[in-house]
């Protein structure tokens, strides 16, 4: 089988593209969207979108496991794309250094909305196809990295956009 290192799906969201990227700038917010991500333990985005060479400790959570990443975002243009590389990861502190991901948000503007598109990279691509599948399938309880964040993506964008248009004002008639 061959790996995949690439995995990118979209949604349209009726909200702005300004506010969808407001959103999934904050990655303190990520958290209340994802599956996996618990939102951040530094201040990076807190007080509004991270900064283009800010950078912030993700922690995550899968089953029983956790464990935290060191990121950097690489994009922020408003409305438009925001990206962060993971770089460290570790239990409780990101200590082990080395490329692990990529994940990437562009937001398109469409009829009424927004469309959002969610894409990981997979960064590991030194290791082996045979380590890599092996590791994979360790740490997703049998899959592939790609199959899994297939699943994470769509749940994530799935929530992003249940929160994102409860929270919408409708527009004002006149």
């Amino acid at each position: 089988m061959t790996r995949i290192f690439t995995v990118s799906r979209s949604i349209d969201i009726s909200v702005p593209p300004g506010d969808a990227y407001a959103a999934v700038s904050r990655p303190s917010d990520m958290g209340r969207w994802s599956p996996e991500n618990q939102g951040t333990t530094s201040s990076a985005g807190e007080e509004g979108s991270a900064a283009l060479g800010s950078t912030f400790v993700g922690r995550n959570k899968r089953g029983h496991f956790r464990w935290v990443t060191r990121c950097t975002v690489t994009a922020a243009d408003p409305g438009s794309r925001f990206a962060f590389r993971v770089h460290a990861i570790g239990l409780t502190r990101p200590r082990l250094r080395g490329p692990i991901a990529t994940w990437e948000y562009r937001f398109e503007p469409i009829d009424n909305g927004t469309r959002v598109t969610e894409t990981w990279i997979d960064d590991r691509t030194k290791w082996p196809a045979f380590v890599a599948g092996v590791f994979d399938r360790i740490a997703t309880s049998g899959s592939t990295f790609a199959a899994f964040q297939d699943r994470n993506i769509n749940a994530t964008l799935r929530n992003l956009k249940r929160e994102l248009e409860a929270n919408s004002q409708p527009p004002q008639r006149n």
